[in-house]
Order: structure tokens, then sequence, then C-alpha cells
């Protein structure tokens, strides 16, 4: 029973802290393009989140396991990010979203690995966990559908910061137990050295996920016509079939943790694929659903495969931060092919990128 509400709480805290985010960076694209006309700028704006995040995923993550706490970190992170996306209401030009970009990119990387890490502990059954993780793919979908709903690109930051005050306020009933403190040093680079293939393929796989997703809401409006909450019609595809995939993982789904990984990483192919023959905003559905899915595999198996064989925060941390890299990367190289040549020539880089990447992850041991 304590268990039960230990992870309905930890289900609260996920769901508001993913809708924080989520109803902010799916639209950062179009905020940005109220500022600068440039594309390539655009992708650096965008970049520059995941890159204040990388390094504050690496350290915060690695500190958690150093601490043997989770809690304080993820409180912490909380505040933070209350105050950081808040202050996006007050940006109002380049130079003032950069750097408020970077702040909430720092705030966010302090929680993230420690909640993972304290989903996956709480639970006796590591499967369960997966229906508790679960719930930031729930939280981006509300978080998407509020943007949808206000209609509106400044209220949208005011929402954000009352979605972290919220989840903040699930933490305080939350326990605070103490794990064995992981002080041996070099445990970082023998983590990554171990799963270099991991690390490599999912960092592949996420450089041309997130080229896409720079250009992607301006398609979605410029292309296709799409208005606002039509976008997030488009994007809710993408998160309630993670959430409901990651529900069914905890006990329908028998595949081990790698192949699950491999699954995610491969079938991203088919998405970037059919986005190539859309004409119209309503058919990009199914194929978000389907990465929606095939983020479900790759996120639950490669945490869980990491979990299960390294420090619980360092290798959610390192995790992270490659998404963060990839997010920092993909964007930038997004704006410059957008620049030099169209929106589809990104399309056919990122399948070529995903192709390498499912090769890379084949070399994968279980």
């Amino acid at each position: 029973m304590l268990n039960l509400q230990v992870n309905n709480l930890v289900r609260s805290a996920t769901f508001f802290q993913h809708a924080g985010i989520s109803i902010i960076f799916v639209f950062m694209p179009i905020i940005a393009k109220g500022v600068t006309e440039s594309v390539f700028e655009i992708g650096l704006l965008v970049a520059s989140f995941s890159f204040a995040q990388i390094l504050s995923e690496i350290y915060f993550g690695r500190h958690s396991d150093k601490k043997g706490t989770r809690l304080k970190f993820i409180r912490i992170g909380f505040i933070g990010c209350a105050i950081t996306f808040g202050l996006h209401y007050f940006a109002d030009d380049l130079t003032m979203f950069f750097l408020v970009r970077i702040a909430a990119g720092i705030a966010s990387g302090i929680m993230i690995p420690a909640m993972i890490a304290y989903s996956y502990e709480a639970n006796i059954d590591k499967k369960r966990a997966a229906t508790v993780i679960s719930f930031h793919a729930l939280g981006w979908l509300a978080g998407i559908a509020a943007a949808g709903f206000a209609n509106d690109l400044k209220l949208i930051f005011l929402i954000s910061s009352a979605s972290f005050v919220i989840g903040l306020l699930f933490t305080i009933k939350l326990p605070n137990p103490e794990q064995v403190k992981e002080l041996a040093p070099g445990t970082m680079s023998k983590v990554i050295l171990k799963n270099k293939f991991l690390f490599t393929s999912l960092l592949l796989r996420h450089i041309g996920a997130t080229a896409v997703w720079t250009i992607f809401p301006i398609i979605l409006m410029e292309k296709w016509g799409a208005e606002l909450y039509q976008i997030s019609i488009v994007y809710v595809a993408n998160t309630l079939t993670a959430f409901i995939l990651m529900n069914v993982m905890a006990s329908k789904i028998n595949l081990s943790n790698i192949t699950k990984f491999k699954i995610g990483i491969g079938c991203t192919t088919f998405v970037f694929v059919g986005l190539l023959f859309v004409t119209e905003w309503w058919m990009a559905m199914p194929f978000m659903a389907l990465v929606g899915g095939t983020w479900a595999f790759l996120f639950i198996g490669g945490n869980f495969h990491l979990m299960e064989n390294n420090p619980h925060s360092t290798s959610t941390g390192i995790f992270s931060s490659t998404i963060s890299i990839a997010t920092v990367v993909g964007p930038i190289i997004a704006g410059g092919i957008a620049y030099l040549f169209d929106y589809n020539s990104v399309m056919y880089f990122a399948i070529i990128v995903i192709i390498c990447a499912f090769v890379v992850s084949l070399k994968i041991r279980k």
C-alpha cells in the first residue's frame, strides 16, 4: 500500500515536471520565429537549452549517486524550473531568450536523472517502474494540449511555471531513502566505455530526430497550414502512444531491455520516410504515433538496461545528457541544411543517420 502511494506521488510529480517542459519545448521554433527570421538562429536557440542540460545532467546525475540521495536534487530542480521557465514571459528579444533557455536547461538537468533513478528504486518489481516513468509521456501530452487550448505563446510560459510549482508539492510527502553512495573514481568513464554502442546509437538516432523536430512545427504551420491547436493534436498522437506502450511494457511485452532498445532505434527510420509523403497536417498523425511507440521502446529499454548493470543516477544522467547532446547538434544541423537546401533535405539526413544508429545498436550485447 505504501509502495502504491509513493508511486502515485512520483507519477504526479513526473507528470507536472514534463508538462512544464513540453509546453515550451515543442513550440520553441514557432516562438523563436517571433524574434528572428533566421532558421539557423532558431536552431541555435533550440540547441541552447539542451547544451545547458548536458552539463547539468552529467554533473548532478553523478553527484546524486555520490550523495546517495535523490529527493534533494528533485526538489531543487522543481524550484529552479518554476523560476527559470516563468522568466520566459519577460524575454522579448533573442539575447534574453538565449539566457532564459540556458538557465532552464540547467534547472531541468538537476532533477531528470534523479527522478528516473528514484522511480526505478521505489519498486521491488523493476518492471512496474515503467508505469511510473510513463507519466513523463502523459505530461508531454498534457503540456502540448494545454498550449493548444491556451493558443497564446505568452500565456504558456506562466502555465509552464505553475506546472513545476504543482509538481514540487507532490514531492513534499515523498520518503527520502538513503542509497548506497557510489564513490569509486572513474565511474562515469567506465559506464560510458562499457555501454559505448548503446550511447552512440542513441546519440545518432536522436541527432536525426531532433534535426526534424526543429523544423517540423514550422513545416506544419507554413507548408501544411496547421493552426496552433492542430499542431498540438499532431504531437498528442506521439505522446499518447508512448504513454500507452510504456504501461503495456510493465506486464505484456516480455522482450529483453536491449531488444526493446534496438526496436526503438530501428523503427524510427519509418517515421521520417513516411513524413516525406505527407501533404496535409492531419496526415502526420500516424507517423507521430509511430515515433511515440519507438520512443517508448528505446527509452524504457535503454534506461532499464543501464540501471540493471550500472550506478543508477550516473547511467541515467549519461543517457539523458546523450539525448541533450543530440538536441544541441540536431537543431544546428537542421538550421544549416534548411538554410542551404530545403526542409525535405533535413528528412533525408535524419533517415541516413538513424539507419547508421540501428547498425551500431546491433553491436550491443545483453
